[in-house]
């Protein structure tokens, strides 16, 4: 590690109960509370010992600085004694190597000839100190041209500072030049389609006829990975916040870090970027990547002769060969976040997008969404090595959920008819230029339409919008009855999919629709007149419903009805729920949806196994973390996520940390009764009787008059906070609420929740203008909306949260049942214990309480107390699942008078209780 990281930092290595060789010194821009220090103990610990850790820590603790600090550490460790290791094999090779010239001689090779015997040594023994020689010449290398980047974003910075001239100038000044024409150079250029060659898919050969013939899948060399940590969170906010903690670490001047996100972050085409939605954002980009070009010319640089296209203005500009090369470098030399490589790519002509992931193979740490990191095939087309490399996962308290959200996948009967009637129409123009394999791949992707066509109770080629589909309910049935049912048991998916993924005919297809539909008249083979087909007909009556200045500009339109039957490429959907067919049977459920029309009815593949699609990354990586606020109960994680993947217990390795807050500063109570005496019962079948709404009115004023500043509120469900606060209007209890403390309630769209938390904040801030009028203000959530997670509820904007009832999810859900139903087939339990089911069904509710009031108390000197209201919060079971630092606070309160006498001592003592 370089001396310049341990500037102005403090140096802490006080670890008896560590063994002495996984004992390491924590660079801290600080000096660290315990729970730190212990923290990244063990979490170095974890990485060393190639082990899978859980690790909890509350907000507000330095969840995000402990990871940076001890992590980087152990990669800076961890390369060191790489290159030490290597220099002793090359050390012990070379005398090996003399040893035997000067005629030492083994036992069991006394016998061979002393030409052999030379002949046979000296050729091992060279080509292992070779190898070696190469490992270490390449990590030197790798350590001196990250020192050169260094060194020139440095001077590059001064340069910006003092004239921008000089600035552009320099970003000008290729550091690389290309030296092989043809190949790597070849991968930015442009191609022609005017004509309909790049329409009709190609020589298709699979798998096994590669292998058979011993064909290499790629002639270029691939840039070499050095090792890495993958750090992996929710949302693109919450990548940039922990890169903003990079910056600010002791390793935030020599880490080559990188950044990845959508094209809906990244690209600074404004063409693309106006558009709506990701998908068409996705299209324009591969379409501009593919605009004509003109002959191609050779120019000499530098005495390099180098082969070049001149771009016509149809394509991208920002997509070229050396401004993206200077932009990985760039990328290299100085850690930034998402807004930070936007305007970097901006000035210097580069497209962030793919800059960012051609900088993937030589950044030693890469911050991820979700998605790109446990989507097997989003994964290898960003190029992602997970192979001895280490991921870690924050907040990972939802991961069960998330990977089974990511690889459930749902089409509709409008999505389907969609893609079979383009693909006919495709297969009816092309069917002469189309090789014999590729004739057989298509009409068996036509057939699976067909099928599922059928199966919904529609004809293939009419309009579904028309068409009925029979009775309508819904069911769910295994992967193996929906094969039987559709009828293709019989085929080969793997290979279907791979051939979809391989000939990318979901692309040509979408190239050919956009090129002629509308106005595309073709005929079936059926008809020989000129009467349109079925097929015909329908794209045709879609394309009327479509403006032409829409068309043009590929806006999604409005109307909902509208964007459902939208013709961009539905097939490219489709290809994800063929994967999911590939699941095993017991892995997954199908959910089919009929309706009064096909259009209307739907496909969805519920994944039950989320372990299968996360066990790559296990067996891959060299370690895996977990970490979050609230990560209990950790048992689920063990049990679904690990132990059914084979992973043996003795490689887990669990860690939790209480809070840094002083234990006056959080009072966490539960309530059985209410102000009038009446049981706070919120289960399902009490709490929506005007008794019960009218009793927790009356306890949200008590609690309003003695908390200062901000209140937040969980309802169970927006329809529950609706009905509570219609039926509070009509008696007069929201207008003596509102004269306390003024109310806000959580939007239902999202683009308005920014706007509601600053009128929320404005309003706090300015409660003293109002003296004893008002103190501020509440603010209505729901339990699993956009307010619940994510966002910070620290120090006024949160003294006060109050959780109504317990969230539990719909018993009668469809998708629950089956969930439940396979746990308790395929999860072991002891004898007398309960089922998995019901566990699962009780931590999902559990889980989203921890969320909601974990929105509070965000760091030391914060303050904070949590009403818990229903008498169900009593019970141990459910205190035993709040999170380890609140359930050790929790009093547990009878009746209403006790409860309200320790919340008002509470803020009359607390420094922050202050009206």
């Amino acid at each position: 590690m370089d001396n310049s990281a341990k500037d102005n930092t403090e140096i802490y290595n006080d670890l008896p109960d560590c063994p002495a060789d996984l004992r390491v010194e924590f660079p801290f821009p600080f000096k660290p509370y315990d729970i730190q220090v212990d923290f990244m103990r063990n979490l170095y610990k974890t990485l060393e010992l190639g082990k899978i850790g859980i690790f909890e820590s509350p907000t507000g603790t330095g969840k995000s600085l402990s990871l940076i600090c001890a992590s980087l550490a152990w990669l800076r460790d961890h390369e060191e004694k790489k290159a030490t290791h290597l220099q002793e094999l090359l050390d012990v090779e070379s005398a090996t190597t003399l040893s035997s010239s000067n005629g030492d001689v083994k036992a069991d090779t006394a016998d061979e000839p002393d030409w052999l015997r030379d002949f046979e040594t000296n050729n091992e023994q060279n080509e292992k100190i070779r190898k070696l020689k190469e490992e270490l010449e390449k990590k030197t290398r790798r350590q001196e041209r990250m020192k050169r980047l260094k060194e020139s974003n440095y001077r590059r910075k001064k340069v910006r500072s003092s004239t921008d001239v000089e600035f552009d100038k320099l970003f000008k000044e290729a550091p690389e030049k290309v030296k092989h024409a043809g190949s790597a150079s070849d991968m930015y250029d442009s191609t022609d389609h005017e004509d309909d060659s790049d329409f009709v898919l190609g020589d298709y050969q699979s798998d096994e006829e590669i292998t058979s013939r011993g064909c290499d899948s790629s002639d270029e060399e691939e840039e070499e990975h050095v090792t890495k940590i993958y750090y992996c969170s929710r949302t693109h906010s919450q990548l940039s916040q922990f890169v903003r903690e990079v910056q600010k670490s002791p390793y935030g001047d020599d880490t080559a870090m990188v950044t990845l996100g959508s094209r809906q972050n990244l690209c600074v085409n404004e063409s693309v970027r106006r558009l709506a939605s990701l998908s068409l954002m996705n299209e324009r980009c591969r379409e501009l990547q593919k605009a004509k070009v003109s002959a191609d010319s050779k120019e000499e640089e530098d005495g390099v002769v180098v082969k070049k296209r001149k771009v016509k203005a149809g394509s991208c500009p920002f997509y070229k060969y050396s401004p993206l090369q200077n932009y990985k470098d760039i990328v290299h030399a100085e850690v930034k976040d998402i807004e930070q490589l936007v305007d970097m790519g901006k000035k210097m002509k580069a497209c962030p997008y793919f800059g960012t992931r051609y900088a993937i193979p030589g950044a030693q740490l890469v911050a991820l969404p979700y998605n790109t990191l446990l989507h097997r095939q989003t994964r290898e087309a960003c190029g992602i090595k997970l192979e001895g490399n280490v991921v870690i996962i924050d907040e990972a308290h939802n991961l069960l959920e998330t990977i089974s959200n990511i690889h459930s996948m749902e089409v509709t009967g409008a999505q389907v008819s969609g893609a079979h009637s383009q693909l006919s129409q495709y297969l009816h123009r092309y069917q002469k230029r189309l090789l014999a394999k590729n004739l057989l791949y298509v009409r068996q992707i036509l057939h699976v339409l067909q099928s599922c066509i059928k199966y919904l109770g529609g004809r293939p080629g009419c309009d579904p919008t028309v068409t009925s589909s029979g009775e309508e309910d819904t069911s769910l049935v295994t992967l193996n009855e929906f094969l039987f049912g559709c009828g293709i048991d019989n085929m080969n998916l793997f290979k279907l999919v791979r051939y979809c993924e391989k000939s990318m005919i979901s692309r040509k297809l979408h190239g050919f629709v956009e090129k002629y539909q509308p106005p595309v008249v073709l005929q079936s083979r059926e008809n020989t007149d000129n009467q349109l087909s079925s097929v015909g007909t329908f794209l045709q009556k879609l394309a009327k419903k479509k403006d032409p200045e829409e068309r043009v500009n590929n806006v999604v339109p409005s109307n909902g009805e509208t964007e459902t039957v939208r013709l961009s490429s539905p097939l490219a959907h489709i290809e994800g729920f063929l994967q999911a067919l590939t699941n095993c049977n017991k892995d997954g459920r199908i959910i089919v949806t009929r309706q009064e029309t096909v259009a209307k009815s739907g496909l969805k593949f519920l994944l039950l196994n989320p372990a299968v699609h996360f066990s790559d990354i296990v067996r891959q990586c060299r370690a895996v973390v977990l970490a979050g606020g609230t990560m209990q109960p950790t048992a689920e994680f063990k049990e679904q996520l690990f132990l059914a993947t084979g992973v043996p217990v003795s490689r887990l390795l669990e860690f939790s940390c209480g809070h840094v807050i002083p234990d006056g500063q959080l009072l966490p109570l539960t309530l059985a009764k209410g102000p009038s005496g009446a049981d706070l019962d919120f289960t399902f079948k009490s709490r929506s009787t005007p008794q019960m709404i009218d009793e927790l009115g009356r306890l949200l004023m008590n609690v309003c008059n003695v908390v200062p500043r901000g209140i937040v509120c969980f309802f169970p469900s927006y329809n529950y906070e609706k009905l509570a606060f219609t039926q509070w209007e009509a008696s007069g209890l929201l207008a003596r609420i509102n004269a306390k403390k003024e109310v806000y309630r959580e939007p239902k769209k999202a683009n308005q929740v920014d706007r509601v938390l600053a009128d929320y904040g404005t309003r706090i801030k300015e409660s003293e203008k109002f003296g004893s009028v008002r103190t501020g203000a509440i603010l209505f959530c729901v339990v699993g909306g956009k307010m619940s997670e994510g966002i910070n509820f620290s120090d006024d904007l949160g003294r006060c949260i109050v959780m109504v009832g317990l969230p539990f999810p719909n018993m009668f859900s469809a998708e629950l049942k089956e969930k439940m139903d396979y746990l308790n087939k395929n999860v072991a339990t002891g004898p007398g214990k309960r089922q998995p089911g019901q566990i699962y069904y009780e931590n999902l509710c559990m889980k989203a309480v921890n969320q909601s009031i974990g929105r509070a108390i965000r760091h030391r000197d914060d303050s904070a107390a949590i009403l818990l209201l229903d008498q169900r919060y009593a019970r141990a079971s459910v205190v035993a699942a709040l999170p380890g630092w609140i359930a050790e606070h929790v009093k547990c309160h009878s009746h209403f008078a006790s409860a309200f006498s320790s919340l008002r001592k509470f803020f009359t003592t607390s420094k922050h209780g202050n009206n």
